[in-house]
Protein backbone atom coordinates (compact mmCIF):
# COMPACT_ATOMS: atom_id res chain seq x y z
CA UNK A 1 0.00 0.00 0.00
CA UNK A 2 2.81 2.38 0.27
CA UNK A 3 4.30 2.00 -2.63
CA UNK A 4 0.32 2.66 -4.29
CA UNK A 5 0.47 5.64 -2.22
CA UNK A 6 3.97 7.27 -3.36
CA UNK A 7 2.55 6.63 -7.08
CA UNK A 8 -0.68 8.21 -6.29
CA UNK A 9 1.28 11.23 -4.34
CA UNK A 10 1.91 13.15 -8.26
CA UNK A 11 -1.75 12.92 -9.08
CA UNK A 12 -2.81 14.38 -5.91
CA UNK A 13 -0.37 17.14 -5.37
CA UNK A 14 -1.36 18.29 -9.30
CA UNK A 15 -5.53 18.26 -7.83
CA UNK A 16 -4.10 20.22 -5.49
CA UNK A 17 -2.16 22.72 -7.65
CA UNK A 18 -5.52 22.35 -9.94
CA UNK A 19 -7.71 23.42 -6.98
CA UNK A 20 -5.27 26.50 -5.92
CA UNK A 21 -5.46 27.89 -9.37
CA UNK A 22 -9.20 28.69 -9.14
CA UNK A 23 -10.95 31.63 -8.97
CA UNK A 24 -13.23 31.82 -6.65
CA UNK A 25 -14.53 35.68 -7.26
CA UNK A 26 -15.87 34.10 -10.47
CA UNK A 27 -18.24 31.43 -8.58
CA UNK A 28 -21.60 31.36 -8.81
CA UNK A 29 -23.92 29.05 -6.18
CA UNK A 30 -27.00 27.48 -8.11
CA UNK A 31 -29.78 26.30 -6.28
CA UNK A 32 -32.15 23.69 -7.15
CA UNK A 33 -35.09 22.70 -5.85
CA UNK A 34 -35.61 18.95 -5.41
CA UNK A 35 -38.84 18.70 -2.89
CA UNK A 36 -40.78 21.06 -0.53
CA UNK A 37 -37.48 21.58 1.88
CA UNK A 38 -35.02 19.78 0.18
CA UNK A 39 -32.44 21.67 -2.36
CA UNK A 40 -28.83 21.18 -4.09
CA UNK A 41 -26.35 23.53 -4.50
CA UNK A 42 -23.91 23.59 -7.30
CA UNK A 43 -20.57 25.72 -6.89
CA UNK A 44 -17.20 24.81 -7.15
CA UNK A 45 -16.14 21.41 -5.86
CA UNK A 46 -18.93 18.78 -4.57
CA UNK A 47 -22.31 19.30 -4.82
CA UNK A 48 -23.71 20.24 -1.49
CA UNK A 49 -27.41 19.00 0.19
CA UNK A 50 -29.66 21.30 2.01
CA UNK A 51 -32.85 20.61 3.78
CA UNK A 52 -34.63 23.76 5.54
CA UNK A 53 -37.49 23.57 7.62
CA UNK A 54 -38.64 24.47 11.36
CA UNK A 55 -36.00 23.16 12.88
CA UNK A 56 -33.14 25.00 11.19
CA UNK A 57 -30.83 24.46 8.36
CA UNK A 58 -29.35 20.52 7.80
CA UNK A 59 -25.73 20.87 5.54
CA UNK A 60 -24.94 18.35 3.12
CA UNK A 61 -20.79 19.06 2.57
CA UNK A 62 -19.52 22.66 2.08
CA UNK A 63 -16.87 22.71 -0.91
CA UNK A 64 -13.92 25.49 -0.44
CA UNK A 65 -13.32 28.00 2.21
CA UNK A 66 -13.25 30.92 -0.21
CA UNK A 67 -16.62 29.91 -1.40
CA UNK A 68 -18.64 30.04 2.33
CA UNK A 69 -20.15 33.56 2.25
CA UNK A 70 -21.59 32.81 -1.16
CA UNK A 71 -22.75 29.52 -0.06
CA UNK A 72 -24.55 31.05 3.38
CA UNK A 73 -26.11 33.98 1.38
CA UNK A 74 -27.36 30.97 -0.81
CA UNK A 75 -28.80 28.61 2.24
CA UNK A 76 -30.39 32.82 3.77
CA UNK A 77 -32.63 32.86 0.55
CA UNK A 78 -33.93 29.62 1.24
CA UNK A 79 -33.95 29.89 4.77
CA UNK A 80 -33.56 32.80 8.05
CA UNK A 81 -32.95 29.81 10.29
CA UNK A 82 -29.88 28.93 11.51
CA UNK A 83 -27.30 26.16 10.08
CA UNK A 84 -27.64 23.42 13.13
CA UNK A 85 -25.84 20.11 11.38
CA UNK A 86 -23.12 19.52 8.84
CA UNK A 87 -22.49 15.82 7.63
CA UNK A 88 -19.27 15.34 5.47
CA UNK A 89 -19.72 12.68 3.18
CA UNK A 90 -16.05 11.86 2.68
CA UNK A 91 -13.00 14.45 3.88
CA UNK A 92 -11.78 15.83 0.75
CA UNK A 93 -11.31 19.04 0.29
CA UNK A 94 -14.00 19.73 -1.87
CA UNK A 95 -16.33 18.71 0.08
CA UNK A 96 -14.84 20.10 3.69
CA UNK A 97 -12.77 22.94 3.10
CA UNK A 98 -15.55 24.96 4.93
CA UNK A 99 -15.85 23.32 7.62
CA UNK A 100 -14.65 25.90 10.16
CA UNK A 101 -16.51 28.57 8.69
CA UNK A 102 -19.69 26.99 9.10
CA UNK A 103 -18.81 25.77 12.52
CA UNK A 104 -18.37 29.23 13.81
CA UNK A 105 -21.81 29.75 12.57
CA UNK A 106 -22.67 27.51 15.14
CA UNK A 107 -23.03 23.96 13.15
CA UNK A 108 -22.42 20.89 14.35
CA UNK A 109 -20.10 18.64 12.31
CA UNK A 110 -21.03 14.77 11.91
CA UNK A 111 -19.00 12.61 9.86
CA UNK A 112 -17.57 8.74 9.28
CA UNK A 113 -14.70 7.96 12.25
CA UNK A 114 -12.30 7.83 9.17
CA UNK A 115 -13.02 11.21 7.87
CA UNK A 116 -12.44 12.94 11.35
CA UNK A 117 -9.16 10.97 11.34
CA UNK A 118 -8.05 11.92 8.01
CA UNK A 119 -8.96 15.28 8.81
CA UNK A 120 -6.96 15.51 12.12
CA UNK A 121 -3.89 13.33 10.90
CA UNK A 122 -3.33 14.81 7.33
CA UNK A 123 -1.41 18.08 6.95
CA UNK A 124 -3.31 21.19 4.38
CA UNK A 125 -1.25 21.14 1.27
CA UNK A 126 0.46 24.33 3.05
CA UNK A 127 1.95 21.73 5.69
CA UNK A 128 -0.48 22.99 8.22
CA UNK A 129 -3.04 21.54 10.54
CA UNK A 130 -6.44 22.48 10.26
CA UNK A 131 -8.11 24.16 13.54
CA UNK A 132 -9.96 21.85 15.65
CA UNK A 133 -12.93 23.72 14.48
CA UNK A 134 -12.82 21.64 11.38
CA UNK A 135 -13.27 18.80 12.81
CA UNK A 136 -16.55 16.91 13.09
CA UNK A 137 -17.46 16.26 16.60
CA UNK A 138 -19.87 13.75 16.13
CA UNK A 139 -18.77 10.30 14.22
CA UNK A 140 -20.46 7.11 13.57
CA UNK A 141 -18.86 3.98 12.09
CA UNK A 142 -21.68 2.31 10.57
CA UNK A 143 -25.13 4.59 10.30
CA UNK A 144 -27.15 6.66 12.04
CA UNK A 145 -30.39 8.61 11.69
CA UNK A 146 -30.76 12.44 12.00
CA UNK A 147 -34.44 13.63 12.71
CA UNK A 148 -34.79 17.19 11.27
CA UNK A 149 -37.80 19.38 9.33
CA UNK A 150 -39.98 17.03 9.73
CA UNK A 151 -38.63 13.57 8.40
CA UNK A 152 -36.00 10.87 9.03
CA UNK A 153 -32.51 11.38 7.56
CA UNK A 154 -30.84 8.01 7.17
CA UNK A 155 -27.10 8.57 7.18
CA UNK A 156 -25.23 5.02 6.33
CA UNK A 157 -21.10 4.18 5.77
CA UNK A 158 -20.23 2.30 2.82
CA UNK A 159 -16.82 0.53 2.85
CA UNK A 160 -13.90 1.26 1.03
CA UNK A 161 -15.78 3.19 -2.49
CA UNK A 162 -14.44 6.56 -3.05
CA UNK A 163 -12.52 6.67 0.68
CA UNK A 164 -12.28 4.71 3.77
CA UNK A 165 -14.84 7.08 4.78
CA UNK A 166 -17.97 7.73 2.44
CA UNK A 167 -20.97 8.61 3.63
CA UNK A 168 -24.65 8.76 1.85
CA UNK A 169 -27.78 10.01 3.18
CA UNK A 170 -31.11 9.58 2.29
CA UNK A 171 -33.93 11.96 3.17
CA UNK A 172 -36.69 9.21 3.67
CA UNK A 173 -39.57 11.65 2.96
CA UNK A 174 -38.43 13.90 0.48
CA UNK A 175 -37.07 10.76 -1.89
CA UNK A 176 -33.92 12.37 -2.29
CA UNK A 177 -30.67 10.89 -1.97
CA UNK A 178 -27.12 12.67 -1.65
CA UNK A 179 -24.31 9.83 -2.65
CA UNK A 180 -21.10 12.31 -1.97
CA UNK A 181 -18.41 11.05 -4.43
CA UNK A 182 -19.97 7.61 -4.63
CA UNK A 183 -21.56 8.69 -8.16
CA UNK A 184 -20.25 11.08 -10.56
CA UNK A 185 -23.16 11.86 -12.64
CA UNK A 186 -21.63 11.05 -16.46
CA UNK A 187 -18.27 11.52 -15.95
CA UNK A 188 -15.28 8.84 -14.84
CA UNK A 189 -15.26 8.81 -10.94
CA UNK A 190 -12.03 9.55 -8.84
CA UNK A 191 -11.58 6.20 -6.15
CA UNK A 192 -8.75 7.78 -3.69
CA UNK A 193 -6.65 4.57 -3.83
CA UNK A 194 -4.07 5.91 -1.25
CA UNK A 195 -7.46 6.97 0.95
CA UNK A 196 -8.45 3.40 1.24
CA UNK A 197 -10.61 3.81 -1.76
CA UNK A 198 -11.34 0.65 -4.71
CA UNK A 199 -12.68 -0.29 -7.40
CA UNK A 200 -14.62 -3.73 -5.86
CA UNK A 201 -15.91 -1.27 -3.14
CA UNK A 202 -17.08 1.62 -4.96
CA UNK A 203 -18.90 -0.87 -7.56
CA UNK A 204 -20.42 -2.72 -4.13
CA UNK A 205 -21.47 0.69 -3.04
CA UNK A 206 -23.01 1.56 -5.73
CA UNK A 207 -24.90 -1.96 -6.06
CA UNK A 208 -26.03 -1.61 -2.09
CA UNK A 209 -27.29 1.74 -2.65
CA UNK A 210 -29.51 1.29 -6.16
CA UNK A 211 -31.30 -1.21 -3.74
CA UNK A 212 -32.52 1.31 -1.30
CA UNK A 213 -34.07 3.89 -3.98
CA UNK A 214 -36.81 3.77 -6.20
CA UNK A 215 -37.34 5.65 -9.97
CA UNK A 216 -38.72 8.60 -8.27
CA UNK A 217 -35.66 9.22 -6.30
CA UNK A 218 -33.91 12.36 -6.96
CA UNK A 219 -30.13 12.21 -6.69
CA UNK A 220 -27.76 14.78 -5.62
CA UNK A 221 -24.32 13.26 -7.08
CA UNK A 222 -21.30 14.52 -5.63
CA UNK A 223 -20.03 15.69 -8.88
CA UNK A 224 -22.59 16.61 -11.76
CA UNK A 225 -26.28 17.33 -12.51
CA UNK A 226 -29.05 16.60 -10.30
CA UNK A 227 -30.16 12.62 -11.01
CA UNK A 228 -32.05 9.83 -10.90
CA UNK A 229 -32.13 5.82 -10.83
CA UNK A 230 -31.69 4.98 -13.87
CA UNK A 231 -28.62 7.59 -14.89
CA UNK A 232 -27.12 5.89 -11.38
CA UNK A 233 -27.72 2.43 -12.96
CA UNK A 234 -26.08 3.77 -15.77
CA UNK A 235 -23.09 4.77 -14.47
CA UNK A 236 -22.74 1.21 -12.41
CA UNK A 237 -22.84 -0.32 -15.90
CA UNK A 238 -19.72 1.89 -16.79
CA UNK A 239 -18.05 0.80 -13.80
CA UNK A 240 -18.70 -3.02 -14.10
CA UNK A 241 -17.85 -2.52 -18.13
CA UNK A 242 -14.52 -1.04 -17.31
CA UNK A 243 -13.74 -3.99 -14.75
CA UNK A 244 -14.17 -6.87 -16.54
CA UNK A 245 -11.98 -4.87 -19.63
CA UNK A 246 -9.07 -4.06 -17.44
CA UNK A 247 -9.66 -7.26 -15.84
CA UNK A 248 -9.23 -9.19 -19.03
CA UNK A 249 -6.09 -7.21 -19.80
CA UNK A 250 -4.65 -8.43 -16.47
CA UNK A 251 -5.39 -11.71 -17.18
CA UNK A 252 -3.29 -11.80 -20.38
CA UNK A 253 -0.24 -10.41 -18.47
CA UNK A 254 -0.55 -6.57 -19.73
CA UNK A 255 1.55 -4.06 -17.53
CA UNK A 256 -0.24 -0.97 -15.97
CA UNK A 257 1.39 1.15 -18.26
CA UNK A 258 0.45 -1.05 -21.70
CA UNK A 259 -3.37 -1.11 -19.68
CA UNK A 260 -3.33 2.83 -19.69
CA UNK A 261 -2.60 3.46 -23.10
CA UNK A 262 -5.00 1.05 -24.42
CA UNK A 263 -7.82 3.47 -25.26
CA UNK A 264 -10.24 0.31 -26.22
CA UNK A 265 -10.64 -0.51 -22.71
CA UNK A 266 -12.72 2.73 -22.03
CA UNK A 267 -13.57 3.99 -25.70
CA UNK A 268 -17.39 3.26 -25.33
CA UNK A 269 -17.77 5.85 -22.35
CA UNK A 270 -14.79 7.95 -24.03
CA UNK A 271 -16.96 8.53 -26.84
CA UNK A 272 -20.04 9.84 -24.28
CA UNK A 273 -18.05 12.57 -22.66
CA UNK A 274 -17.00 10.17 -19.61
CA UNK A 275 -13.50 11.64 -19.92
CA UNK A 276 -12.80 15.21 -17.89
CA UNK A 277 -10.26 17.40 -17.00
CA UNK A 278 -9.72 15.79 -13.49
CA UNK A 279 -9.91 11.75 -14.28
CA UNK A 280 -9.34 11.35 -17.76
CA UNK A 281 -9.67 8.39 -19.68
CA UNK A 282 -6.07 7.01 -19.00
CA UNK A 283 -5.97 7.81 -15.22
CA UNK A 284 -9.14 6.26 -14.54
CA UNK A 285 -7.68 3.10 -16.41
CA UNK A 286 -4.57 3.24 -14.47
CA UNK A 287 -6.79 3.14 -11.22
CA UNK A 288 -8.74 0.59 -12.08
CA UNK A 289 -5.54 -1.46 -12.88
CA UNK A 290 -3.61 -0.82 -10.05
CA UNK A 291 -7.06 -1.31 -7.85
CA UNK A 292 -7.86 -4.77 -9.26
CA UNK A 293 -4.27 -5.54 -9.77
CA UNK A 294 -4.02 -5.47 -5.99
Amino acid sequence: MKSLQKLMLPFLCSFGILIYAQNFDDVTIETIKLSDHVYMLIGSGGNIGISVGDDGVFVIDDQYAPLTPKIVAAIKALSDKPIKFLVNTHWHGDHTGGNANINKLGATIIAHDNVRKRLHETPKRDKTMRPKEALPVITFNDKLNVFINGEQVAVFHVDHAHTDGDALLYFTESNVLHTGDVFFNKRYPYIDLSSGGSVNGYIAAVKQTLILINDETKIIPGHGNASNKEEYTTFLTMLETLKANVLAEIKNGKTEDEVAANNSITKTYDDLGYSWNFISSEKIRRAFYKSLKE
